[in-house]
């Protein structure tokens, strides 16, 4: 433990022309000898030493790091509706009277999960858990996993999800 520091008028003048040659409060302590860094801080805050000539190495501004740009950016946009990304993906054709429940599928076509291929309909009917449960089977359309009907209900337009929601209760 170092014992209780008396700042000799010599010291303290040392002190200030070492702080204004823009030596660290670390470099100077060394320098005095017998003194912290934190004992310096504190004399050259009381003697009010706030003015030092800036380092060789301060003086050049140093370059500033590109800012990242905002999260959110304003692109205008032409309006469109529903979902417009799977819209390239593939193209539907409208069934005349599209069926209106997901169990009426063909016997012949019902497959077990050992069953399914990347050429058939991945959409499950029924409760797992039930022994008769089953998938569509039916032929999956290019890069997707589901039949044009099951497509259809998968991947709806973000309104029409939101208009069949029941509001919940509080």
């Amino acid at each position: 433990m170092m014992t209780a520091l008396t700042w000799t008028d010599e010291r303290v003048e040392q002190l200030k022309k070492l702080w204004e040659g823009g030596l660290s409060a670390s470099q100077i302590a060394a320098e005095l000898g017998n003194v912290t860094r934190n004992a310096v801080i504190g004399k050259v805050h009381r003697l009010g030493l706030s003015g030092r000539a800036k380092s060789p190495s301060s003086a050049a501004p140093r370059p500033r790091k590109a800012r990242p740009t905002p999260h959110m950016m304003r692109v205008t946009r032409p309006v469109a509706r529903g979902n417009t990304a799977l819209a390239h993906v593939f193209e539907v054709e409208a069934e005349p009277n599209p069926v209106t429940y997901d169990n009426v599928v063909p016997m012949n076509q019902r497959l077990s999960l050992l069953e399914l291929n990347e050429a058939t309909c991945h959409w499950p009917i029924g409760d797992p858990s039930n022994p008769e449960f089953f998938f569509c089977g039916g032929k999956s359309l290019p890069s997707l996993p589901y039949c044009a009907h099951h497509s259809r209900i998968a991947y709806q337009p973000v309104g029409d999800r939101r208009r069949q929601q029941p509001k919940p209760t509080r």
